[in-house]
């Protein structure tokens, strides 16, 4: 018997779409599973709880509104940005310098396996959910608002069970890990990030009728389901140790870069088993990799 709690229908405002160096869209996974993680740490300070482990997570959304702008004739899209308050310079005021920060509107439910929690205390547990998730921040957006959060107990052995968990993400579109993918692509001798672009990109081709004139347009694309490219943790570039001017110099600091794979958003009744949606921590110490797994 597993325990979940699910926690239906948060609307985040100014979340963060930047979720890597390179790639804008939905919030990236470590902003996620990083959210329940200080859950975990806020709730596990309380009385009863200090053996309480969030270990799992899956996220469905349900709402995703990319803050950006097209005029009439513009060719790309353009990031909507928030204006910084005019600072004084001589007689007169001027917009000081700003990096482009990408926001996103998103309104996610999020299904957590939790271990400490049981019929005993399961009551308490949620009401001090109830009172932390408010106050906190979830991929650097602001939390309006949120359903009751409810804690689910699941047979894993029972398939029709699991699947009404399943249904209650519903209507909802769950982010999976699809990696698989980019490597078919690498095994050819193809770079990373070209296997990213090959696996990702449309074909767009003009339909040509007998006498040379364009009837129509087809689209292909190389891999067929709703794929996006997606951030999912790091890789340390650099050696750990202590540099200057860290946060806490009682830990040794390393260098990173993102980590991007293909994501695959999949409505939530494709799914026969709850694990199939579930991410979580891995660690790999051979390629120093600090990451969100979907897969096994």
């Amino acid at each position: 018997m597993k325990a979940y709690m699910l926690i239906p229908k948060i609307s985040i405002h100014n979340a963060n779409a930047m979720s890597s160096t390179y790639t804008i869209g939905f919030p990236a996974m470590t902003a996620w599973l990083g959210a329940v993680h200080a859950l975990q740490r806020k709730i596990a300070k309380q009385d009863g709880f200090s053996d309480l482990k969030l270990v799992k997570t899956a996220v469905v959304c349900h709402e995703c509104n990319l803050q950006v702008y097209k005029g009439m004739g513009d060719y790309k899209k353009s990031i909507i940005v928030t204006a910084n308050p005019l600072r004084k310079k001589g007689a007169d005021f001027e917009r000081p310098p700003f990096i482009e920060e990408a926001r996103v509107h998103v309104v996610v439910s999020l299904l957590i396996e939790v271990q400490g929690v049981n019929g005993d205390n399961d009551k308490v547990f949620l009401k001090a959910v109830q009172q932390q998730v408010p106050s906190m921040k979830m991929a650097s957006g602001d939390i309006m608002g949120f359903e009751k959060a409810q804690m689910i107990y699941v047979d894993e052995n029972q398939l029709q069970a699991m699947k009404k968990v399943l249904f209650k993400l519903m209507p909802g579109y769950v982010i999976i890990e699809r990696s698989d993918l980019m490597l078919k692509e690498s095994e050819n001798g193809t770079d990373r990030l070209d296997a990213l672009l090959d696996v990702l990109k449309i074909h767009h081709m003009a339909e040509i009728d007998a006498e040379g004139i364009v009837s129509g347009w087809k689209h292909e694309k190389t891999c067929s389901g709703w794929l996006v490219p997606i951030s999912i943790g790091f890789k340390g570039i650099s050696p750990l140790g202590i540099v200057s001017e860290q946060r806490d110099a009682t830990k040794r600091h390393r260098f990173v870069e993102n980590v991007v794979t293909v994501g695959e958003f999949k409505m939530a009744h494709r799914f026969e088993n709850i694990e199939e949606i579930m991410w979580h921590y891995n660690y790999d110490e051979t390629n120093t990799m600090y990451i969100c797994k979907n897969q096994q």
